[in-house]
């Protein structure tokens, strides 16, 4: 054996080459300025049921610790399919009926009610703000009576299972901001999304298959465009990002063998990439190198998993006949709602389905008649195909857009057309199954819905709120990243404890 070995305090061992290229100097000169205090800490935590040792060799890695730990608690919810209408759907044509508004039909929008709020660029020139009652009938369904529009009778069906928040606020006003708020905690783009928080504090129950899979419908209008990063992994190591599944030959993309290569020798190709990364590895110490690592096994295990999961084709008529006739085309919102209960069926974590055309400053009522006829049958039909499966009770589904739309036109009004604009101080969207209340509304807006007058929750309360469904504190998801401890609610959020079955 070497000198270096038989000594292992001389500065060419193993262990210091090792905390060389795991610690920088800011992590060094912070630890060891602990020194005693965290080996004494770390002692007295040793016996508290947990295993908080689990760190580094100097102090303990707190993130590591988080993740030993998690869930925080047992959790009401296993997976999280959510069914996001971009483009911000009115509240007035789907959940939140106003049928006072009837007598203020093209009057002026009374300042009382808007109070100096700011407007967007597309309607503040105009020089009356008429009020839009809604054109369509609402009617009270199930048990509990909802109050849910015309344009959704299959939703209806299903009013008992949802619970409807009717008081849900943004401060972002346009499409980009907003829709980045929702899927990540920040206006700003960079930061990672919830399924890429869920992933990188669950893990995943199935090594065939992303954690976080994302679906966009094809037959959606594309008024607003969606960006890879709403489904991005922001500074979480990458194996973490959500990973887009796409109708047609390669439904993810370079995951198919290049043309005349049959992959007989794949899975020795990727032995020798590991080794040139283990290499890499132990000379760099980049935690980035593992997550490529883990990323190409994932790609070499999706080769098999992907082509039967996508494979829709072998699901009896009954369940076409349930999502409705354009289930039977892959890429439609009907066909990746039954693409998304099977991946729930093999243990996915996060399901995202997209479905963009909710952005109606014009000819509304038309335009609504169509969105909510593409995707009305096959979202009841979602739900109730996960509760005769037994799904239901551990999954999470959640229904909603960016933001809400203005009580009143945008530009011209007539009895049987009208536009809304932008409208993010409050909005209407769903939960359903593992956790929530079945059958409950919550909140309450004014008469105009333009304010809340009862029971606020924003969207950080939301995320807070989903996080605690799957076992998570909200307040704990966190991750150092440029000396700075992040988390999906940044510093605010609160559990909406009242909407918890």
């Amino acid at each position: 054996m070497s000198s270096n070995h038989r000594n292992p305090f001389h500065i060419n061992h193993p262990v210091f080459k090792e905390l060389d290229k795991q610690v920088n100097r800011r992590d060094f000169l912070f630890k060891s300025a602990f020194g005693l205090g965290v080996l004494a800490t770390g002692s007295l935590l040793a016996g508290c049921g947990k295993d908080h040792n689990k760190g580094s060799l100097i102090g303990f890695d707190p993130q590591q610790k988080l993740l030993n730990t998690l869930p925080h608690f047992i959790p009401k919810a296993k997976r999280v399919v959510y069914l996001c209408m971009s483009g911000g759907p009115s509240q007035f044509e789907t959940f939140d009926y106003k049928p006072e508004l009837a007598r203020y039909f093209g009057q002026d929008l009374p300042e009382s009610i808007r109070n100096g709020q700011r407007l967007t660029g597309m309607s503040a020139n105009q020089s009356q703000l008429p009020v839009a009652p809604s054109s369509f009938r609402f009617n009270r369904h199930g048990k509990s009576s909802t109050w849910i529009s015309e344009l959704l009778p299959y939703t209806a069906e299903v009013a008992d299972e949802l619970c409807i928040i009717k008081s849900m606020h943004s401060e972002a006003i346009n499409h980009d901001p907003a829709l980045t708020f929702f899927q990540t905690g920040n206006q700003l783009p960079g930061r990672p999304s919830m399924g890429s928080w869920i992933s990188y504090g669950l893990g995943s129950e199935n090594k065939n298959l992303p954690s976080f899979i994302v679906l966009v419908s094809k037959d959606a209008p594309r008024d607003q465009p969606l960006y890879a990063r709403l489904w991005g992994n922001g500074f979480l190591p990458s194996e973490h990002q959500g990973v887009q599944f796409r109708s047609g030959k390669d439904p993810v993309l370079y995951l198919n063998n290049p043309d005349g290569y049959e992959g007989a020798d794949r899975r020795e190709m990727l032995d020798y990439l590991n080794k040139i990364n283990e290499l890499q590895n132990e000379t760099i110490g980049d935690p980035e190198i593992n997550a490529r690592m883990a990323q190409y096994e994932m790609a070499f295990r999706m080769q098999t998993s992907v082509p039967e999961v996508m494979d829709i084709s072998d699901e009896p008529n009954e369940v076409f006949d349930l999502y409705g006739e354009a289930s039977k085309d892959p890429g439609t919102y009907a066909a990746n709602c039954i693409l998304a209960r099977k991946l729930l069926e093999r243990d996915v974590k996060f399901v995202q389905l997209y479905h963009q055309g909710w952005d109606h400053h014009g000819s509304l009522p038309e335009n609504m008649k169509s969105q909510c006829k593409v995707i009305d049958q096959p979202t009841a039909a979602f739900i109730k195909d996960l509760k005769r499966r037994g799904l239901l009770e551990d999954t999470l589904v959640i229904w909603g857009g960016e933001f809400g739309r203005t009580v009143y036109s945008q530009g011209i009004l007539t009895s049987d057309n009208y536009g809304r604009d932008h409208h993010p101080r409050c909005f209407s969207m769903w939960m359903a199954g593992a956790g929530v209340k079945a059958g409950f509304s919550y909140g309450e807006t004014d008469d105009f819905s333009y304010n809340i007058v009862k029971d606020p929750v924003h969207v950080h309360d939301f995320q807070a709120t989903l996080l605690h469904l799957m076992g998570i504190n909200h307040e704990e998801l966190v991750f150092k990243f440029q000396g700075r401890r992040y988390r999906l609610t940044d510093v605010h959020g609160s559990v909406v404890h009242d909407i918890l079955a």
